[in-house]
């Protein structure tokens, strides 16, 4: 029986073949089934194809450097199925690849046979297994070593993830304690006679402060004093994490004898047995060609931001329009601009992605790398940096431009000469950036393993009704071959597509955590799902992936220290421009009753609800006509910092700018030197496998020694 094969069609006739290439020298005769409809063919590798290969790859590199085994290194079937299918990716004997052939419609596909699996499907790819820990070394030889990285590290992520999903519940549930205490939520909820200016141009209504009371004390769950410290926290949990990561992963590789495995010879070895005349491709840089590529990556960058600024118009639009249509009572316009507009973000996201990918394909073709782990490299940065974009360009507008780019009543800047800008909620700008990061990460994680679990099983469900195996004949090799060729197809995005899933959800986790710090929780109860949907989606719903071979997650590791750099200045910039955090500070010590010292009897934020909004006299409205009840009003509130006699921007403004700009390079520091202390003190390679490998060489020299002693005695 074949070991693996992999599976293309003529027109409406299926062939399935394995490991090697049609017309290559190597080829041995293949084996022909046919039921009725498709016609299967198996190929079969020679053997010799795979003693090069231990030849080149698997033979010690001295006479000291192992033990000799007793008889030839075996050949695990994941290798031979790689070899095989590098093979098949390129050129045959008339000119074209396979991939040329299906694309013509000489063949209809090709897979790889799934074989053994039956302890995965046990022990593994189950939903009751979720809390138990993953048989790693199982899925390596089944799957490859990238695969087995994969979920290695995803499991490490997870795990991490309790400690920082704990600490982000205690700092929400910290803010219940608060819930009725806080003395800003006291001063609003009791502020009948304060009344807010006008905010929609339909609907001119005056509100009371008063009627904010309940978001002001949800504000207050996530934007509290822990905040500060959960984010310094979070920065020290992203190093930790990856510190731990880079040790776990040292162990792993060199339990699996890959410690100085090295993939470009690897890729110079399979090119040899592909073709002996090979020629070497050396390393080569145009300056041109990277100028080029910059270039387009700087405008695909701007086109993201331009779909932030798309997502400015439409919520600017959709509060005109419930304004006008009555849709929603007033209070409740913004809360439904900010809904509505998360989900709008989250459709272009889905639209946009598709867009990135075939961006970054044009630009690493363009590139010509020289292989392909340097070609997945390479496309992995371009497409990331995209994605970072699409993802994150709508949280970054709320985070730091949302309401601070709209005038003041009665000068208000607006969109095309007609319509207002939009404000951030009345309870402030974090209320919106907590729902935004709620529905963006409750949206993508849940809707898109559903999505990621029922496509696949509907779409295998769909291909069995239309092709019946009823037809086939009773021999369990072709009922064998038909229900691999009945899964889902597999490319060689399938893999990077779980990798680049995850990287967003850990950019969610970390970088606007100090506005959603329930988001570790949430990526939490979803990888726990992931890891058993990944699983059974491999092992049950879609056909054998090609096994790669690696020694860690490549590309994604410096994505990852990346994010943990940019969590730690999103973070610092929200606590210092979006959150209330540093006006009350200063307030406290600054203007408040506490300024001279603290006195007990006195709540040192006291009087700060009416320190943070600014005046208008409604006789400066350009139309107060369309007032309600204007006649018997005289000022409004809005939050700002400015001058009641022409509107400037006052003193406490400018106070507040420098003390949040000092507050911001302090923080970054503070948190930056954690990082990198943290980073010193845990070590990435274990001291025991630094000992194992300096054992290893040292055996080698003292039998290299002795073998150099005995040819000299001869």
């Amino acid at each position: 029986m074949w070991p693996g094969p992999c599976a293309w069609s003529r027109r409406d006739r299926l062939v399935a073949v394995d490991k090697v290439e049609c017309g290559s020298p190597s080829a041995s005769y293949p084996q022909m089934m046919e039921d009725g409809e498709k016609v299967f063919f198996g190929i079969r590798a020679e053997s010799r194809i795979f003693d090069l290969y231990r030849t080149l790859l698997m033979e010690p590199e001295g006479p000291g450097a192992r033990t000799q085994p007793a008889g030839p290194a075996p050949i695990p079937a994941s290798t031979r199925i790689r070899i095989v299918n590098f093979v098949l990716n390129n050129t045959t004997a008339a000119g074209d690849t396979l991939d040329d052939l299906v694309k013509s419609g000489v063949f209809e596909t090709r897979f790889v046979l799934h074989k053994g699996q039956d302890d995965l499907r046990k022990e593994w790819a189950q939903w009751r297994r979720v809390l138990r820990p993953q048989p790693i070394d199982d899925i390596r030889d089944y799957f490859g070593e990238k695969v087995a990285l994969y979920f290695a590290w995803l499991g490490w992520y997870t795990y991490m993830l309790v400690p920082a999903a704990a600490v982000g519940l205690l700092v929400f549930l910290s803010g219940f304690a608060l819930f009725n205490a806080s003395q800003i939520s006291k001063e609003i909820c009791e502020a009948h006679d304060i009344l807010l200016c006008p905010r929609g141009d339909h609907s001119r209504r005056y509100q009371q402060l008063s009627d904010t009371c309940t978001f002001a004390k949800l504000t207050h769950l996530f934007d509290n004093e822990g905040t500060v410290v959960f984010a310094i926290f979070m920065a020290l949990w992203a190093t930790v994490f990856l510190e731990i990561w880079k040790r776990q992963r040292a162990r792993v590789v060199l339990h699996w004898d890959l410690y100085r495995w090295d993939e470009d010879q690897e890729e110079m070895a399979l090119q040899l047995i592909n073709r002996r005349d090979y020629q070497l491709r050396p390393h080569q840089h145009s300056y041109l060609r990277s100028s080029v590529i910059l270039i387009l990556s700087v405008l695909m960058i701007c086109l993201m931001i331009g779909m932030a600024h798309l997502l400015v118009v439409y919520r600017v639009l959709a509060a005109a329009l419930f304004n006008s249509t009555l849709l929603f009572q007033e209070e409740q316009v913004t809360t439904a601009v900010v809904v509505t507009g998360a989900l709008f973000h989250y459709v272009v996201i889905l639209i946009m992605t598709k867009v990135n990918k075939c961006v970054a394909l044009k630009l690493c073709d363009f590139e010509k790398p020289r292989t392909f782990s340097e070609r997945e490299s390479k496309f992995t940065t371009k497409f990331f940096t995209l994605q970072f974009f699409a993802h994150f360009s709508s949280l970054i507008y709320i985070a730091f431009i949302l309401g601070r780019i709209n005038g003041h009543p009665g000068k208000s800047v607006r969109l095309a000469g007609l319509w207002k800008l939009e404000e951030c909620h009345l309870s402030g700008c974090m209320m919106d950036l907590f729902l935004q990061m709620a529905i963006i990460m409750g949206l993508k994680q849940t809707l898109s393993n559903c999505a990621e679990y029922l496509g696949p099983w509907l779409a295998h469900k769909c291909r069995l009704m239309r092709f019946k195996l009823g037809r086939a004949s009773g021999d369990p090799e072709l009922r064998d071959v038909q229900h691999n060729y009945l899964l889902n197809p597999v490319n060689t995005f399938s893999l990077f597509d779980e990798f680049m899933e995850m990287m967003i959800q850990y950019g969610f986790t970390t970088i606007f955590v100090a506005a959603f710090p329930l988001a570790p929780l949430l990526a939490l109860i979803s990888n726990l799902v992931e890891i058993r949907l990944d699983a059974i989606k491999m092992v049950r719903l879609q056909r054998r992936l090609v096994p790669r071979k690696a020694k860690d997650i490549g590309t994604w590791l410096q994505v990852l220290e990346t994010i943990g750099v940019l969590a730690v200045i999103a973070n610092g910039m929200v606590i210092a421009f979006t959150s209330e955090f540093i006006p009350r500070v200063v307030y406290k010590y600054h203007y408040g009753p506490c300024r001279l010292g603290a006195q007990p009897a006195v709540d040192c934020l006291t009087g700060y609800v009416n320190h943070s909004l600014s005046v208008f006299y409604t006789k400066d409205f350009q139309d107060p006509v369309q007032a309600e009840g204007s006649e018997n009003i005289t000022e409004c509130r809005y939050r700002d910092y400015r001058d009641a006699q022409d509107y400037s921007l006052s003193e406490q403004f400018w106070v507040l700018l420098a003390i949040r700009l000092l507050f911001l390079i302090l923080f970054e520091h503070v948190a930056l030197c954690i990082k990198l202390i943290a980073a010193w003190f845990v070590p990435d390679v274990p001291q025991s496998v630094k000992n194992k490998v300096l054992e290893e060489k040292y055996r080698a020299l003292r039998d290299k020694m002795c073998s150099s002693s005995k040819s000299t005695d001869v």
